[in-house]
């Protein structure tokens, strides 16, 4: 009788075990995502639940702090922000959820994406954009920009700007990017690309932070002129402005604790 009533005991112990195992497993984890951005739509379209945050850097915060389970972020940003010798080296990526390419948008209509399109390929063609690329470590994520010529609009926004004086440049703090040195200055590969455009246009840079969901108001309301950002050339993004060829490579990934 005590031997029987010893298995059942192990055997209770067993299937707690088990059916806590499970529990576990069946555990929905929580993905921290910047609203707005290609890791939120995938997130969603994969049917995860999640915690929309208003940058990368905060989902990156999420995960440190135990309040996320996992962040989907850019596969640029996290080389430049998580593992050893970084602001997050308790952190690793793990899936790679996409394939896609970083454009910058302009206004629906707006040859200032023709214009950036021929700096790309003078750029590119003379070496100068590599130089550029490797100083913030994405060199190898370069998109070859093929040759081509300004197709100016009638009503130019290129014009537009060269009146002004100002070239205005829609971002958010998103290393390698576009994010602030020790002195407070926006520096980055997209910002010092940025740069050139507005010296070969003949104007001052001015960057503005945004919110990024609201991007295509602040563009078509000409608060800013341009958002240059590590902007994924979605199908949303590319219905709503006028983009520039492909500059780069990228990538949505999991973040997850190192341990």
């Amino acid at each position: 009788m005590k031997k029987t009533i010893a298995i059942l005991l192990t055997l209770t112990m067993v299937l707690g075990m088990a059916l806590t195992g499970c529990a576990g497993k069946d555990k929905e984890m929580t993905y921290a995502v910047e609203a707005g951005s290609a890791g939120e739509a995938v997130a969603k379209e994969k049917g995860f639940a999640v915690n929309s945050v208003a940058s990368q850097a905060d989902a990156l915060m999420e995960v440190a702090s135990g309040t996320s389970d996992a962040a989907i972020i850019d596969l640029l940003m996290a080389g430049a922000m998580i593992g050893e010798g970084t602001s997050y080296p308790d952190l690793k990526y793990t899936d790679k959820l996409t394939t896609e390419e970083y454009g910058v948008g302009c206004r629906k209509g707006s040859d200032l994406a023709s214009y950036i399109n021929v700096v790309f390929a003078e750029e590119y063609a003379s070496g100068n954009m590599k130089e550029v690329a490797t100083i913030y470590g994405v060199q190898e994520s370069l998109v070859d920009q093929p040759a081509t010529e300004f197709a100016a609009a009638q009503d130019s926004d290129v014009a537009y700007i060269q009146d002004k004086g100002t070239l205005i440049v829609g971002i958010t703090d998103f290393a390698p990017m576009d994010y602030k040195d020790d002195n407070g200055e926006w520096i980055g590969f997209d910002a010092d690309m940025a740069r050139i455009v507005a010296e070969k246009l003949g104007v001052e840079i001015k960057f503005v932070e945004i919110d990024w969901d609201s991007k295509i108001m602040e563009l078509d309301s000409k608060n800013i002129d341009v958002v240059w950002n590590g902007m994924t050339l979605t199908n949303e993004v590319k219905a709503a402005m006028e983009c520039s060829n492909p500059y780069c490579n990228n990538a949505q990934v999991v973040v997850v604790p190192a341990k």
